[in-house]
């Protein structure tokens, strides 16, 4: 399965949203970006699709937000933890780093992820 790739202005969007924090790691995955803090997934672009992972309460809030849909890489296979921002916010970035901050908040929070050896 092919995954959709981001476009040089999404790329952008996705960097311009990042906190300056110095806990995040940008790495490519599946063809497009993610940010991690201590090992953890938090956000990451999908395409043109700019995704966050957030407890339950602040998912369903997030949900209630017209455009949000749960992030689902490959059709019927929601990553539940996470969610798509609208679209729509890329005209309004302050909403899109808002979450982008609750999202690294309460990742940081999580135990630390262990690296996966290379092979």
């Amino acid at each position: 399965m092919a995954f959709p790739r981001p476009d040089a202005e999404s790329k952008v969007f996705f960097q311009s949203i990042l906190p300056p924090d110095p806990r995040i790691r940008v790495q490519p995955m599946f063809g497009n970006l993610a940010g991690f803090v201590n090992g953890n997934m938090f956000t990451g672009l999908f395409g043109s699709e700019v995704f966050v992972r957030l407890p339950e309460e602040a998912r369903v809030r997030l949900l209630s937000e017209e455009g949000a849909s749960p992030f689902e890489p490959m059709p019927g296979r929601p990553m539940t933890e996470y969610v798509v921002m609208p679209v729509a916010w890329r005209n309004e970035p302050e909403k899109a780093q808002t979450w982008v901050e609750r999202s690294l908040n309460w990742a940081g929070g999580l135990p630390e992820k262990a690296a996966k050896p290379k092979k």
